[in-house]
């Protein structure tokens, strides 16, 4: 592992502790590659600092490190060892896990210490004198040895609560000791930012130590909380990816290092890593198989989405008028929704986004609107759909007819259940395509999927471009009605070509009926995209 070379001013840190406190969400279980993968994107979005684990204490962790030191370049951080202070009674040259924290060749280390006396005496089940010497011996001693030293001070306000007197003791001791931080942890989320920044100034003042801000998000609070603690002084911030974390999460790096740059005009990252922030989310998201969420700040797919007619008129005139940031500061991209809810400024943003001026025809808008709003009125909707909702846009600038590379005569399947478990599905579809009928049947895991096959097998000798054509979503949502199982269903279908995703809906009485309608949308707008000719 090479050395940082291109950090920002150590007068601030961003530390990120994603590999350590992010790895323990439920439903995240990282092995040592996916480690180095997410150590190298968040190196590539120029943290400080990234705590790779407790070597010493799993297996996995001490792989991980070992591995670093020959594999990882980082450009920008510096990687991070965390352990605990020394055990209780003993002595921290003699300490088996301070000796792996320094055998993993991190520069940095970061100890976890008690600061709540209860916890001491019953977790630790020792004295608070001796916890204080733990402290300090375990920081001496490492310091010695050539490290950087971070104390975590566990449970602080809640401990700072208890015996405020105890609390500041720690962190005098680990300042005196030779700690270049102290990080105040808000280890049961359950502080607010009110009481973060007052604590937090409240210690800055009474011990003059370098402070830093450790916040779970059990409250919802721990972004807030963690600039609230910048506020107080706190020039240090420990946070995770998408606030990946124990229980509900930690404070969340991304809308952290934004808030830095954009709100407070701290430099906190090398130059254009901001606009790198989305495709690292999202990067760091594929990296431990979680869907990314869509309404997180700044990164979401959603962030900076609308949807009422309103926003978008004013929207029209000038985009800052209901956006707070232009969403390309943080590499994410502003999208207009089309709905029931869309007025003309809607569409024609839509319309302009999709490559279509609608500006000089306040007619065809209108059409566009009125059709929206009757084909929602039965169930559709365009907002996760454009594909769907650029070939309805094409009918009417077509003068509301559908450029087909198809007419369909019928399509049926059939499903079967036999003995020992057995199920078939078979469809058949008959239709014409430049002039000629064609008569194809498709087996598959269900009906569907045999009715694609099927569509596929008749339409691909007419069009090779289909060839390259996959379907990699499928959603059915039943919708509400009067008829119980004679509802509504609609069905949403994403496909690829390789290159481009598109999203198309269909809208039916049955399941299979609402598939074929968005089948069909599919296979058209994926022969549009490949310039063929209706």
């Amino acid at each position: 592992m090479t050395e940082a070379n291109n950090r920002p001013n150590d007068g601030f840190h961003v530390f990120d502790t994603t590999l350590r406190d992010g790895a323990q969400r439920e439903g995240i279980n990282l092995t040592v590659a996916d480690k180095l993968a997410i150590a190298r994107h968040l190196d590539e979005f120029g943290v400080g600092f990234i705590e790779g684990g407790w070597p010493g204490a799993n297996p996995r962790d001490t792989e991980f490190f070992a591995r670093a030191q020959a594999e990882l370049e980082f450009q920008h951080a510096q990687l991070v060892a965390f352990g605990a202070t020394r055990r209780a009674g003993g002595k921290a040259a003699e300490d088996p896990q301070l000796a792996a924290l320094v055998a993993s060749g991190a520069p940095v280390v970061t100890l976890v210490a008690k600061s709540h006396d209860r916890h001491v005496e019953l977790a630790l089940r020792t004295t608070l004198e001796e916890n204080l010497e733990m402290v300090r011996d375990s920081v001496e001693f490492l310091r010695a040895q050539g490290r950087r030293v971070f104390i975590d001070c566990e449970h602080f306000f809640d401990g700072y609560k208890a015996n405020p007197e105890y609390a500041l003791a720690v962190v005098r001791t680990a300042h005196e000791a030779g700690a270049d931080v102290v990080v105040l942890c808000d280890t049961n989320g359950g502080m607010l930012p009110s009481g973060v920044r007052e604590i937090v100034g409240t210690v800055l003042a009474e011990t003059g130590a370098r402070l830093g801000i450790h916040a779970q998000d059990d409250t919802g609070c721990a972004v807030a909380n963690t600039l609230a603690a910048v506020d107080a002084g706190a020039t240090h911030v420990q946070c995770t990816a998408n606030g990946y974390g124990e229980r509900v999460g930690n404070a969340n790096l991304f809308p952290v290092a934004a808030a830095l740059e954009l709100k407070y005009d701290r430099r906190v990252l090398p130059a254009g890593a901001l606009a790198e922030m989305t495709r690292i989310s999202h990067a760091v998201a594929e990296v431990v198989n979680l869907t990314p969420s869509t309404h997180q700040p700044y990164v979401g797919f959603s962030a900076f989405a609308h949807k009422a007619g309103l926003h978008a008129s004013a929207i029209k005139v000038d985009p800052d008028l209901y956006q707070h940031i232009d969403p390309e500061l943080v590499g994410n991209t502003m999208r207009m929704l089309v709905s029931d809810m869309a007025g003309r400024a809607s569409i024609e943003l839509k319309g302009k986004e999709l490559g279509y001026d609608l500006s000089s025809d306040r007619d065809l808008a209108g059409r566009v609107v009125a059709r929206v709003k009757a084909q929602e009125n039965l169930g559709y909707t365009y907002e996760a759909a454009d594909a769907s909702f650029e070939l309805l846009l094409r009918d009417e600038v077509n003068g509301g007819e559908r450029q087909r590379f198809f007419e369909l005569e019928s399509w049926r399947t059939i499903s079967e259940q036999g003995p020992n478990g057995f199920a078939g599905n078979e469809a058949t579809v008959k239709l014409w395509a430049k002039g000629e009928r064609k008569v194809a049947t498709g087996e598959g895991n269900g009906p569907v999927d045999a009715l694609d096959k099927a569509l596929r097998t008749a339409l691909e000798p007419i069009y090779p471009a289909l060839a390259k054509l996959e379907l990699v979503d499928y959603k059915v949502r039943i919708l509400e009605g009067q008829h119980g199982t004679g509802s509504k269903t609609r069905v949403l279908i994403e496909s690829t070509d390789g290159t481009t995703t598109w999203s198309t809906v269909g809208v039916a009485d049955n399941v299979i009926a609402a598939s074929w309608v968005a089948l069909e949308d599919a296979y058209t707008y994926g022969l549009l995209r490949a310039d063929q000719r209706p």
